[in-house]
C-alpha cells in the first residue's frame, strides 16, 4: 500500500481508533506509541499485536513532527460539527491548510494519524478530505461516500441494533439485508410528509455534503477561489429550488412560501427521528409556529441576532437597487452581467471571498444558524445544533426549501435588473431546431410519455458501524426513480458548413398543483436544467441521440453509493479513474419529477447555442475527470466549461411583450418545444 492509499484507512471507520483493523479486517496501521491516546499508550504493545494478527497487511505509519493544534481540539471530539457555524468554518479552514501544507503524503500520513484519534471525527474527516481532493500528489484517490462513514446522518439510526446483530452473529454470505422504512418522521396528517421522498432522499443529501466538501467557504483563498464558485452557489440552489416547487405542484401541494418575514412564526415542524453517532444523542426537533430568536451560544461563541439578518438582508437589497456593492477600501464594485452574480453569491454565502463581511455580513450561514439552533437559542438546554446546522441533513428539513427560496430572492431580484437577452446572443445562423422528443427505452414506447415508480436500493453500511462487525452489512432504502429514456433532436444546418453547437434541454411544468396554467414569466423560472452537451452539426439534417443517464446535472446511482475497501478498488486507470471523488452532482434517480398517476403535463425545451459564444478555450471529455455532472459541480481544476450565464436562456427576464414560451421560441429556429407527460406508478421495483 503506497502512502497516499493509506490515507484512506484514516476515512474508514471514524469514531474507532486508528489502531484497529480497516478494509473488512485486512489492513492495520502500525502506529509509533507517541501518537497513541494517553488511554492507549501503555497498551500500545499489546494492542499492535492484538490487531495486527490475522490481517494480511501491515502499514507502518512514519513518525513525524507533529504540529500544535489545541486550536482545533476546543470542537469537542465528541461533539457536534458544523461548517455554518464560524468557528467551526475557521477551525476547519486551518485544518485543511495544515494538511496541504504537508510537503508529501507520507508526513501528511504521519501527521495525519497522529491527529485523528484527538480530534472531532466529523471535523478530521471533512478536512482531510478537502485536503487530498486539492493536493497535487492525492486528488485522484478515491475518496469514500460519506453514508457508509456517517450513516447515522443519512438514515433511520433504529436500523443500526438490527445491523449489528445481524452482522456480529451471522455469517458474511448469509447475512440478510435489513429494510429503511420510508417516510418515517410523520404520518400523512402532515401535508409536508408527500415531500419526505425528497427531502429525505439519501442521494440528494449526499450532493448537498458533496457540493460543500468540493466548495469550501473556508480556508486559505487558493482552495476557496474557484471559478464563478459565487455564481454557481447560487445557481445549483436555485435549481434545488426549483426541482423542489415542480414536486410540491405533482403533489397539489402550493409553491414553498420564501422565508422573508424574519419575525413571522414558522408553521412547519421537522421531527428528524436522527441520532448522533458521535455523541448519542438525538438531532433536535423544531415544533410547530416557532419564531426565530436571538443566538447566544457559548458553547461556540456564536451571537447572531434575528436582527442582523434584517440588516444584512437590506444592505445587499440596497447594493442590488444601486447596481454595486462596497468593498473594505470604501471602492464601489459594479455588479454588472458578467460578474456581478458571480461577487453577489460569494456575499450572500459568504465565503473568504466575500468584498465586505463586516458591511453585508453572512446572510446564507448565520441564517442556517439562527434556524438550526430555534429550539434553544441561549444554550440554557445543552442541546447541539438541528438539523439545519450540517449540510449532511439540512435539506431533510422543509425550512431548508423557505430558507433557500428566500436567498434564491435575493439572487432573481439582481438577474431581474439585467437586460433581456438579444436575438444575437439567442440566436444561431443557419441552425434550425425542427423537433426534440423523449422516449423510455422499450421498443414501442410512445413518444414525449416518460414514467416513474418507486425502486427499492442496496448500501453498504458496515464502514459507517464503528466498533461493529467486519464484511458487508446491507441496509436497503426506497426511492424515487424514472425509466431510462433517450433524447431524439432534429436539426438542421443550412450555412453550408459544419458547425459545432451546445445543445441546453430544459423541462417546465405547465400548470400548477390547482391545474392552472402558468404563466411564461413565473414558468421561467422553475426551468430545471436537464442536460447541456457539444453537438457536431454537419451541413443538412442531423439527428441527434443522448440517453437520460448522460445528464451532466446528475452522478449515477454506483458512483453515489460505491462501496470501499480493498475488495471493492479498481486496479486499473481507467476504472479508478471512474471510481474516483465524483459524488458531487444531482443523483441520477432524482433526474425527474415525481409526476402522478393521471400525468403531468410539462414543456420540454431545448436550444442549440453557437459554440463560439460558449466556449472558454477549454475542451475536455465529460466522461473523464468527474465531468459528468459540471452544470452544477463545475469541473475540478478547470474553469467552468460554459462562458453563457448558468441557467442561460432562461436566468433573464423577457421583453414585456412575450407571454408565452411560443412566443419567446418566436424566429429563433435554433430552439423548439414539445409537450412531455410524467406519469408515476405506485409500486416498488428491486435494483436488479
Amino acid at each position: 500500500m503506497t502512502d497516499k492509499s493509506a490515507l484512506l484507512l484514516l476515512l474508514q471507520r471514524p469514531l474507532e481508533p486508528a489502531f484497529l483493523p480497516k478494509d473488512d479486517g485486512k489492513s492495520v496501521l502500525i502506529i509509533p506509541e507517541e501518537y497513541m491516546s494517553d488511554r492507549y499508550r501503555p497498551l500500545t504493545e499489546d494492542i499492535q499485536t492484538r490487531f495486527s494478527g490475522g490481517t494480511e497487511q501491515e502499514v507502518p505509519v512514519r513518525k513525524v513532527a507533529v504540529p500544535d493544534v489545541s486550536w482545533a481540539e476546543v470542537i469537542d471530539r465528541r461533539g457536534a460539527f458544523s461548517l455554518f457555524i464560524e468557528k467551526h468554518r475557521d477551525i476547519a479552514g486551518r485544518l485543511i491548510d495544515l494538511f496541504i501544507a504537508q510537503p508529501d503524503a507520507s508526513t501528511l500520513m504521519g501527521v495525519g494519524t497522529a491527529l485523528r484519534d484527538r480530534l472531532n471525527p466529523n471535523l478530521f474527516q471533512y478536512a482531510m478530505t478537502v485536503a487530498i481532493q486539492h493536493r497535487p500528489d492525492t486528488k485522484d484517490l478515491p475518496i469514500p461516500s460519506i453514508i457508509q462513514l456517517f450513516p447515522d446522518q443519512f438514515v433511520d439510526p433504529s436500523i443500526f441494533p438490527q445491523l449489528r446483530e445481524e452482522g456480529s452473529i451471522v455469517q458474511q454470505e448469509k447475512r440478510t439485508t435489513i429494510d429503511i422504512k420510508p417516510n418515517y418522521t410523520a404520518s400523512d396528517r402532515e401535508p409536508e410528509q408527500r415531500m419526505a421522498y425528497f427531502r429525505e432522499d439519501i442521494g440528494v443529501n449526499m450532493h448537498h455534503w458533496h457540493w460543500h466538501l468540493v466548495y469550501p467557504g473556508g480556508a486559505s483563498r487558493e482552495v476557496v477561489a474557484k471559478d464563478r464558485r459565487g455564481e454557481l452557489f447560487y445557481y445549483m440552489h436555485s435549481q434545488v429550488i426549483a426541482r423542489y416547487n415542480i414536486d410540491r405542484f405533482c403533489n397539489r401541494l402550493g409553491r414553498c412560501r420564501p422565508l422573508t418575514n424574519y419575525r413571522e412564526a414558522i408553521p412547519e415542524a421537522y421531527f428528524p427521528k436522527m441520532v448522533r453517532s458521535s455523541s448519542n444523542r438525538a438531532y433536535p426537533a423544531r415544533a410547530a409556529d416557532t419564531f426565530l430568536k436571538d443566538v447566544n451560544r457559548t458553547d461556540n461563541d456564536t451571537v447572531v441576532t434575528v436582527n442582523d439578518l434584517q440588516r444584512w438582508t437590506d444592505r445587499i437589497h440596497q447594493a442590488i437597487d444601486q447596481g454595486f456593492v462596497i468593498d473594505t477600501t470604501g471602492k464601489n464594485i459594479p455588479l454588472d452581467d458578467v460578474k456581478g452574480i458571480d461577487i453577489l453569491g460569494d456575499i450572500v454565502e459568504a465565503s473568504t471571498l466575500t468584498v465586505n463581511r463586516k458591511l453585508y455580513g453572512s446572510l446564507h450561514n448565520f441564517g442556517h444558524d439562527i434556524l438550526a439552533y430555534i429550539h434553544d437559542p441561549e444554550y440554557r438546554y445543552l442541546e447541539d445544533f438541528g438539523v439545519m446546522g450540517d449540510v449532511t441533513t439540512a435539506m431533510r428539513d422543509p425550512v431548508f426549501y423557505r430558507w433557500h427560496s428566500n436567498i434564491d430572492g435575493i439572487f432573481r431580484k439582481f438577474v431581474e435588473t439585467l437586460e433581456p437577452y438579444t436575438s444575437r446572443q439567442l440566436g444561431f445562423t443557419g441552425i434550425r431546431v425542427n423537433s426534440i422528443n423523449a422516449r423510455i427505452n422499450r421498443p414501442n414506447a410512445p413518444a414525449n410519455v416518460l414514467l416513474t415508480y418507486w425502486q427499492k436500493s442496496q448500501v453498504d453500511l458496515a464502514a459507517g458501524l464503528d466498533f461493529g462487525p467486519r464484511g458487508n452489512v446491507f441496509a436497503s432504502f426506497t426511492h424515487l426513480q424514472h425509466a431510462p429514456f433517450t433524447y431524439e433532436i432534429k436539426v438542421t444546418n443550412s450555412s453550408g458548413s459544419p458547425k459545432r453547437g451546445t445543445a441546453r434541454i430544459f423541462l417546465a411544468p405547465k400548470v400548477d398543483e390547482r391545474g392552472t396554467n402558468l404563466k411564461f414569466n413565473e414558468q421561467r423560472t422553475l426551468y430545471i436544467e436537464m442536460d447541456k452537451f457539444g453537438v457536431n452539426l454537419r451541413p443538412g439534417e442531423n439527428t441527434i441521440t443522448r440517453k437520460s443517464e448522460q445528464s451532466t446535472v446528475t452522478t449515477p446511482y454506483e458512483r453515489t453509493f460505491r462501496r470501499i475497501g480493498t475488495a471493492q478498488t479498481p486496479t486499473t486507470a481507467k476504472d479508478l479513474e471512474a471510481f474516483r471523488f465524483c459524488g458531487c452532482g444531482w443523483p441520477n434517480h432524482m433526474l425527474l419529477p415525481k409526476g402522478a398517476p393521471e400525468g403531468v403535463q410539462f414543456d420540454l425545451y431545448v436550444m442549440i447555442s453557437d459554440y463560439t459564444d460558449d466556449s472558454v478555450n477549454l475542451e475536455f471529455d465529460e466522461n473523464v475527470d468527474c465531468s459528468d455532472a459540471h452544470s452544477f459541480c463545475g469541473l475540478r481544476d478547470k474553469k467552468y466549461p460554459d462562458k453563457r450565464p448558468m441557467g442561460f436562456p432562461f436566468d433573464r427576464r423577457t421583453p414585456a411583450s412575450i407571454a408565452t414560451l411560443g412566443q419567446f421560441i418566436g424566429t429563433n429556429t435554433n430552439m423548439a418545444s414539445n409537450s412531455l407527460t410524467i406519469r408515476f406508478t405506485n409500486t416498488v421495483i428491486a435494483r436488479t
